[in-house]
C-alpha cells in the first residue's frame, strides 16, 4: 500500500504533465518548420537559444558565418530549423544551416520562377562546371554558363559576388543550375536593341571594325553591335581565305543587309557595294567563242577558271579531254596555270558558266571516224577474259577487240596467242558513244562466202568431213582449206538412235548433210545427218519402190544396191 505522502506526490506530477502536454499541445510550431528563437547565451562551442520548449537549444557556433558572429547578441532573435521537438535524450534537436537553405530555397523557387537575377559565389571547379553559392544554397554552373565565350582562366571570378539566373531547378533531387552568362547577354541584348535603333537595312558603313576571321567569315563591330560579314559577302568571285583580305582591327566599308531582330543578328556585305559582273556577262561573253582564263581551284569533277574578276567558270571532268572522260583534272591543269577555254553555256540567273578545254584542242575522234571499215594497227594496252583492249596506234584512243572478232571460228582460246604491247592490225567495225570495235577477222575473205560461192541455200544436201569428234556430237570442215567448221550435234547425227553416237565415227569420215538453217547475217549455220538420210531415203522409195516390189526385193537391198552404185561412181 501507498503512504498518503506518495499518492500526493503521484497526484502532482501527473498534474504538472497534464500543465506541460497542454503547454506544447498550445504553441504553434511544430517539427520539420522554421521557428523563432531568442540568443540566451554566446560560447566558445555554441550558440544557446530559448525556443519555448522544454530546455533550451544549442546551434554549433561552425554554423555562422564571421559576418553573423560579430552581429550575435544576447537577446537577438533569429530563424532556426526545429527538427526534433525532444530526442530521446529529451533534447530539443535544431539548425541554422537547415533554416538558411530552407529559407534560400524558397526564394530560389520564387527568383526562377520570376527569372530574376541573384548575386552568386563561384567557390570551386567539379566536372564539367562551377560550385556557385546563391544564398547559402550550392548551385551548379556549366562551364558553358560562365560567359558568351569560353574563358581559359576564371580565377578573377572565384570568390567574387556575380549575378547570375536560375535555369533548371530540380525540388525532388534539391538541384539548382545557374547562368552568369543568361544575365551577361540579358544585358547586351538589351544594348544592342537600343544600338539597332539607329541602323537599318541597306545602311552603308564606312567605319566597320574587323574584330576576328574565320574561314567562312569575318566578325565586325558596327558602332558597338557585333555583325557577321559571310566569305560569300566578300567579294563577287572566289575568297579563298578572309584573312588574306582583311587583318584584325582593319576598318573597312560595308551594307548592311540584313537586321534580325528576334535573335539581334546583323549580316552585312562588302560584294552588294559594287556592281554584280553578271548583270552584264551576256554582253562581254559568247557561247563557243574562245577566250583566255587563269585556273583557280581544281576538285574531283573538275576545274574552276577565273574569266574576270567575280566571275568564275567550270569545266568540268568531261570537259578535259577527248580521249578520257572522267580523268583526274590534276593530270591536264595545275592551279595558276593561264588556259584557253570555249563558253559552252551561261546560266545568268544561278551565275553559272560552263566552260570547255578540250574543244580548244584538236578532236581526234573527227579524225578516227574516217578509219571506220579501213585497216589500222593497234597496241594491246590489257587482255581480260573475253576482250582484248589496244590504242589505235597514232590517235591515243582506245578501244575493244572481242574474241569473236579474232577469227570466225571464234575461239576464246585465241586470245591466249596475244600478250600486252603486242601490236596487229585490225580493222574498225564501229565507233558509237566514243567507244570503238575492232576486228582482226574483217580483214580475211568470210568462210561463210563459200555458201554464196557455190549456191547453196537451205535444203541442200552437201558433202562434210569430220574434223574433230566431241561427246556431245562432231565438227566438220564444209570447205577444202578447213576454215569453214560446223558442229553437228547428237541428235542428227543419223536417223537411228543407235547409229547417232559420236564415238562411232573418226576424223576424216566423210559424212553428208543436208542444210537445216542458213542466215549469214546472223551467222548461224545448221547442218542434220539425219535429215539427210530422211531426205536419201524419200528419193530411194519413190525410184525404186515400185519395181521392188514386184521383184520381190527388200528394201534394205535397195538401199544397199543403190548406195554401193553411189559409192562406185564416187570412185
Amino acid at each position: 500500500m501507498k503512504t498518503q505522502q506518495e499518492q500526493k506526490k503521484n497526484e502532482l506530477y501527473r498534474e504538472f504533465q497534464t500543465l506541460l502536454d497542454q503547454d506544447f499541445k498550445d504553441r504553434k510550431f511544430k517539427e520539420n518548420q522554421i521557428i523563432k528563437a531568442f540568443i540566451t547565451e554566446i560560447t566558445k562551442n555554441f550558440v544557446v537559444v530559448d525556443c519555448k520548449a522544454k530546455m533550451e537549444g544549442m546551434i554549433p557556433i561552425e554554423e555562422f558565418n564571421k559576418d553573423e558572429l560579430n552581429d550575435l547578441k544576447i537577446g537577438s532573435e533569429i530563424d532556426v530549423y526545429l527538427e526534433r521537438i525532444e530526442s530521446m535524450r529529451g533534447e530539443i534537436i535544431i539548425s541554422r544551416d537547415k533554416a538558411k537553405k530552407m529559407k534560400a530555397w524558397k526564394k530560389m523557387e520564387k527568383v526562377f520562377e520570376n527569372k530574376e537575377e541573384m548575386t552568386g559565389y563561384i567557390t570551386g571547379k567539379v566536372k564539367g562546371g562551377f560550385i556557385t553559392i546563391v544564398d547559402s544554397l550550392p548551385c551548379f554552373m556549366p562551364s558553358s554558363q560562365i560567359d558568351v565565350r569560353p574563358l581559359k582562366k576564371i580565377d578573377h571570378l572565384i570568390n567574387q559576388p556575380i549575378k547570375v539566373i536560375a535555369t533548371r531547378l530540380d525540388k525532388n533531387r534539391g538541384n539548382v543550375c545557374v547562368s552568369r552568362r543568361a544575365v551577361i547577354e540579358k544585358s547586351k541584348n538589351a544594348e544592342i536593341t537600343e544600338a539597332l535603333k539607329n541602323i537599318k537595312e541597306g545602311d552603308i558603313v564606312d567605319d566597320a571594325i574587323v574584330k576576328a576571321t574565320t574561314d567562312w567569315g569575318i566578325f565586325l563591330d558596327i558602332n558597338g553591335i557585333d555583325a557577321l560579314l559571310h566569305v560569300s559577302d566578300l567579294s563577287h568571285g572566289r575568297v579563298k581565305k578572309p584573312s588574306d583580305l582583311v587583318s584584325i582591327g582593319q576598318k573597312i566599308k560595308v551594307k548592311i543587309s540584313k537586321i534580325d531582330k528576334n535573335t539581334n543578328r546583323v549580316s552585312a556585305s562588302v560584294k552588294a557595294l559594287t556592281e554584280d559582273p553578271f548583270d552584264s556577262i551576256e554582253k562581254k561573253y559568247k557561247i563557243g567563242e574562245i577566250y583566255d582564263g587563269i585556273v583557280t581551284k581544281i576538285m574531283d569533277y573538275g576545274c574552276f577558271v577565273k574569266i574576270e574578276d567575280g566571275v568564275e567558270g567550270l569545266i568540268h571532268n568531261s570537259e578535259l579531254d577527248w580521249k578520257n572522260r572522267n580523268i583526274n583534272p590534276n593530270k591536264i591543269l595545275s592551279v595558276s596555270q593561264k588556259i584557253k577555254f570555249k563558253i559552252v553555256s551561261i546560266e545568268k540567273d544561278s551565275k553559272r558558266i560552263s566552260l570547255s578545254y578540250k574543244a580548244t584542242l584538236e578532236n581526234p575522234w573527227d579524225k578516227i571516224k574516217d578509219q571506220i571499215g579501213k585497216e589500222i594497227k593497234i597496241k594491246i594496252k590489257n587482255i581480260t577474259d573475253k576482250a582484248i583492249f589496244a590504242e589505235a596506234i597514232g590517235t591515243g584512243l582506245s578501244g575493244m577487240l572481242h574474241y569473236k572478232e579474232i577469227s570466225y571460228q571464234e575461239n576464246i582460246d585465241d586470245l591466249k596467242k596475244y600478250k600486252k604491247d603486242d601490236t596487229l592490225n585490225v580493222k574498225i567495225l564501229e565507233i558509237k558513244d566514243d567507244k570503238i570495235r575492232f576486228s582482226k577477222r574483217a580483214l580475211e575473205e568470210d568462210p561463210l562466202n563459200w555458201f554464196e560461192q557455190n549456191k547453196k541455200k537451205v535444203g541442200d544436201i552437201i558433202t562434210t568431213r569430220i574434223n574433230e569428234v566431241l561427246k556431245t556430237g562432231v565438227k566438220v570442215s564444209i570447205d577444202k582449206n578447213k576454215k569453214l567448221i560446223v558442229t553437228i550435234k547428237k541428235n542428227d547425227l543419223a536417223k537411228e538412235a543407235a547409229d547417232a553416237r559420236p564415238e562411232v565415227f573418226s576424223p576424216g569420215n566423210a559424212l553428208d548433210a543436208k542444210i537445216t538453217e542458213l542466215d549469214i547475217k546472223l551467222r548461224k549455220v545448221k547442218l542434220s545427218v539425219k535429215a539427210a538420210q530422211i531426205e536419201e531415203e524419200k528419193t530411194l522409195i519413190a525410184k525404186f519402190g515400185e519395181g521392188a516390189t514386184k521383184s520381190g526385193a527388200t528394201l534394205k537391198g535397195i538401199f544397199e544396191k543403190a548406195i554401193g552404185k553411189k559409192n562406185k561412181k564416187e570412185k
